[in-house]
């Protein structure tokens, strides 16, 4: 409770996304889970941050994950808490840097997105993953830019790779279908009229999408409860399994920072996010 309080005392005071994800980050690090810098996209000058136990055996899942920041801003450095936790549990996690707008807007995040999973799949065994158990993971806009990655199959393509690399695609609180966009900050991000239902994830479900999980709490007031309820309910008419579940009491920050190793209180999101994981290489070789 007095962790709690202090985040949002910080928050109050000086509004500072990078103040609120510090306090988090405070005691996050584990003297048992190793974590590495490693620069995935030179031309753009792009890294990504991989987090893995000491004594985490062979072939271990891997979890790549993308932060929101309304696909403006955010650090992989800020969700340090998210590589050490999911590490603790016998995961290879990476967390990568994409950029952001006004810099640049939409498709530029997506490629970049699909370049870190190339980067994923490519160096997995490098780090003690297997590329075969491979889990698409995203909050808020980067619950947007993973589930792209996992319905519109042109952007892995682009890097030699197909959705259903990946075992499974798990977003918390993302937008998913956000047509009309009216705000002018949203216009700047997806300025071209033309090709706006190419920026939705829900207009790209197939039938070749992996597994997915939905999560989101019943106090967002940033991503309704529509994009979960309308996006389960096409992937199940096409016969893709989808679970969904909605927290009560949470918002849209709390159902990440509950992934921190001791934020159970806020919401279970860590522990279901490991279920899943275990559940859908429970029958692996």
């Amino acid at each position: 409770m007095i962790r709690l309080l202090l985040i949002l005392l910080i928050t109050a005071l000086c509004g500072c996304h990078q103040a609120y994800f510090g306090t988090i980050n405070i005691g996050a690090d584990a003297p048992l889970v190793e974590s590495h810098s490693i620069v995935y996209d030179r031309e753009h000058a792009l890294s990504v941050d991989i987090y893995r136990a000491t004594d985490t055996p062979a072939n271990a899942p891997l979890i790549l994950f993308f932060y929101g920041g309304t696909w403006r801003y955010g650090e992989r450095a800020w969700y340090r808490f998210v590589g050490e936790s999911l590490a603790d549990h016998g995961f290879v996690v990476m967390i990568p840097d994409y950029r952001t707008a006004p810099d640049v807007t939409f498709p530029s995040f997506v490629e970049d997105a699909a370049r870190a999973a190339a980067f994923a799949q490519s160096n997995a065994t490098r780090y003690g993953a297997d590329p075969a158990r491979m889990f698409l993971i995203g909050h808020s806009a980067g619950g947007h830019i993973a589930a792209l990655l996992a319905t519109d199959a042109r952007w892995l393509a682009a890097v030699g790779m197909k959705p259903r690399n990946f075992r499974a695609f798990i977003g918390l609180a993302g937008p998913y279908d956000f047509l009309p966009i009216w705000s002018p900050r949203m216009k700047q991000v997806f300025p071209d009229e033309t090709n706006r239902t190419e920026t939705q994830p829900i207009h790209f479900v197939d039938g070749d999408e992996p597994p997915m999980l939905l999560l989101r709490g019943d106090q967002d007031i940033i991503v309704l409860p529509r994009h979960n309820e309308e996006m389960a309910a096409l992937l199940k008419s096409v016969g893709v399994s989808v679970e969904t579940r909605t927290y009560q009491g949470v918002g849209h920050a709390q159902i990440v920072t509950a992934l921190a190793r001791d934020r159970s209180d806020l919401a279970p999101t860590l522990q279901d996010v490991v279920d899943y994981v275990k559940r859908n290489i429970r029958n692996l070789p």
